[in-house]
């Protein structure tokens, strides 16, 4: 524990992507904001990303635009220029991030564990927070509070949304009807359901708990390719807004919806933020690790099947962050595991 005499006056957080790791950093923040309330919070972060996570308040943040190569570094050198913080708080092990890390003068740079500093993490830090193991990466964020001496956490989400994003979700979820949103993709295509699977989840969700289904997504192709052949599969009617949506706007949707089911991605964690439970789909990856922090519970976990087939061994005998994105993993997930939990959460 590293437990300064007095807070420190600024603090810079060091976490660009992806989205879902960045909305683990947002309980950090609200953590140092309660336990040292003068103290100047700085976040540099991915473009991407601080199109949501940008409207806090409260934090300074500086935008990194991670396809911009040595363009981005020259930005960020100059917008630093003539500072220095306190403390960086180095949260993310990718090799670019730490060269990035370079660009930060500060006194305090703190990153994780030697075991867990992957990509050399360790040779751009000064000190490191407690090593642990296999735990959720919400909890290895909280490391870093812990190392600067504060031990309560504040697991606070919240983000103000514009009232457009509020108006956009109140069109779709007019009434109090219980809402199903389906996210189907997740940025890597192994940890995806099969459509026809989706469209089933659907008629079951219309059918059986008259529930409004929305389809949320992201623009790119294979988003909408999947939204449309789950379209063409369903036999109940859907709404597809795949592509059609800001995250403040989908952040504002998951608010007003009864449950979200998704595989691992970013919207799951959107989902937490806003006390939405996730019925996660995992097979490729582990919940206990990524999951939806407030909804392990409610996730279909197959992991260990997976691990069993495709590894031969069990999942404690793998490292805590393998993933085992196969072709057919998912397919260890039938319809059936998943309207049962729906029924549970429903019920």
């Amino acid at each position: 524990m590293l437990s300064p005499d007095r807070p420190p006056r600024s603090v810079c957080l060091l976490r660009l992507s992806a989205l879902g790791d960045a909305c683990h950093v947002v309980p950090i923040v609200r953590t140092l904001q309660r336990a040292w309330p003068e103290t100047q919070l700085t976040w540099i972060i991915g473009k991407a990303e601080a199109r949501l996570l940008g409207l806090i308040e409260g934090v300074e943040f500086i935008t990194v635009d991670k396809r911009a190569g040595f363009a981005a570094g020259r930005d960020l050198r100059a917008r630093l220029a003539g500072r220095r913080f306190d403390v960086l708080m180095h949260m993310q092990l990718a090799l670019r991030a730490s060269l990035i890390s370079r660009l930060v003068p500060a006194e305090l740079r703190l990153g994780f564990d030697r075991a867990r500093a992957r990509e050399l993490q360790w040779l751009f830090t000064n000190a490191r927070i407690a090593a642990q193991t296999r735990e959720h990466v919400l909890d290895s964020f909280f490391g870093f509070t812990a190392a600067l001496g504060i031990a309560e956490r504040t697991l606070r989400w919240d983000v103000p949304l514009p009232l457009q994003a509020r108006e956009y979700a109140e069109q779709l979820i007019p009434d109090e009807r219980p809402t199903l949103l389906i996210s189907p993709c997740s940025s890597h295509e192994l940890r995806n359901w099969r459509p026809e699977r989706y469209a089933a989840l659907a008629d079951y969700a219309v059918r059986r708990h008259d529930m409004r289904v929305i389809l949320v997504g992201g623009p790119a192709p294979a988003e909408r390719a999947m939204g449309a052949r789950i379209e063409q599969a369903a036999g109940v009617p859907l709404i597809n807004q795949i592509g059609r949506d800001t995250l403040p706007q989908l952040l504002a949707l998951l608010a007003r919806a009864a449950v979200l089911v998704s595989p691992d991605s970013g919207p799951v964690h959107m989902a937490t933020m806003v006390a939405t439970p996730v019925i996660g789909l995992y097979a490729a990856t582990n919940p206990e690790r990524s999951g939806p922090y407030l909804s392990r519970r409610w996730c279909v976990n197959a992991y260990a099947e997976a691990a069993q087939r495709f590894r031969g061994c069990a999942p404690e005998q793998l490292p805590w962050s393998s993933k085992i994105e196969v072709p057919g993993v998912m397919d260890l997930i039938d319809v059936e595991r998943v309207t049962a939990k729906l029924d549970e959460l429903l019920g």
